[in-house]
């Protein structure tokens, strides 16, 4: 005898109930992990409160997103303009017709200019309020340089908090978005951030280092000039010594929270960069 359709067709609702059920635990699992735990867990301001909510992209002219904000300074203006000469790093030249015919001919007879104008980004609407470089080669066509913004009157060592933005350029060329000549940068922008950082410590310009959440985990953004860059997503800040008085220690480095710190050891396995 033939058991009743509804008695057959009981165990397959049941199962089609636990697959719904299942799915829809995975689905508010990775939902609950990619959009609150995870972005809670990666953001750690807890050695500078004040920079909590701010943007960690820098505009250009045109209002495009540009570089991201990736190294950090606290200090009094004369604390940082002292400690970036100190550590090798030049003040660049206003943009003027003298400045810019200088560069043009610095980048086609391939001739120093140590001083070299930089392009002007914008941070919360203005540009920024200091710009160094570093040369590589005998042009300006190729450099270290930062831009440096002050967000902070007073930050959590009751001084001056400085954001910035640390890039290479690796060559002149063409904006991909508006066709107007510009340099192109590296991709790598922790290279740059460590590097900066470190050649102030070499410098002894350095008390205490550490990380706050910036742009976060990036691998393929970017910037105003259509360039890519790729980034852990972690600010590195510098407290600098007071009216250059060089450290007599190296600096300390204050660690990061604990997910933090594996997800930059995990990123810095994927880039191939060592996790700092």
């Amino acid at each position: 005898m033939m058991a009743p359709a509804s008695a057959a067709t009981a165990p397959r609702r049941s199962r089609l109930r636990t697959a719904l059920a299942v799915g829809a635990a995975l689905v508010g699992g990775y939902g609950l992990l990619a959009y609150v735990v995870l972005p809670w867990a990666w953001t750690h301001y807890e050695h500078q409160h004040g920079l909590a909510g701010l943007p960690m992209v820098t505009r250009t002219a045109q209002d495009i997103p540009g570089d991201p904000l990736n190294v950090g300074l606290v200090g009094s203006r004369e604390d940082v303009v002292r400690a970036m000469n100190a550590a090798g790093w030049s003040p660049a030249d206003p943009i003027k017709l003298r400045t810019s015919l200088e560069n043009a001919g610095s980048v086609l007879l391939d001739r120093p200019y140590r001083d070299a104008p930089v392009s002007p980004l914008f941070y919360q609407g203005r540009r920024e309020d200091l710009a160094f470089e570093k040369e590589v080669g005998s042009s300006a066509d190729r450099r270290h340089h930062v831009r440096f913004w002050k967000v902070l009157d007073s930050g959590s060592e009751g001084r001056p908090v400085w954001l910035g933005s640390v890039t290479f350029d690796r060559g002149s060329g063409l904006s991909r978005y508006t066709g107007q000549i510009t340099h192109h940068i590296a991709p790598n922008v922790d290279a740059e951030r460590d590097g900066l950082v470190n050649d102030l410590a070499r410098a002894r310009m350095v008390t205490t280092t550490y990380r706050v959440s910036g742009v976060g985990p990036t691998l393929n953004g970017h910037n105003g000039e259509g360039d890519r860059y790729y980034t852990d997503g972690e600010i590195r800040m510098a407290v600098l010594v007071v009216a250059g008085r060089p450290a007599a220690d190296p600096p300390t480095e204050l660690p990061p929270p604990l997910l933090v710190g594996l997800k930059n050891a995990i990123w810095g396995r994927a880039t191939n960069a060592p996790a700092k």
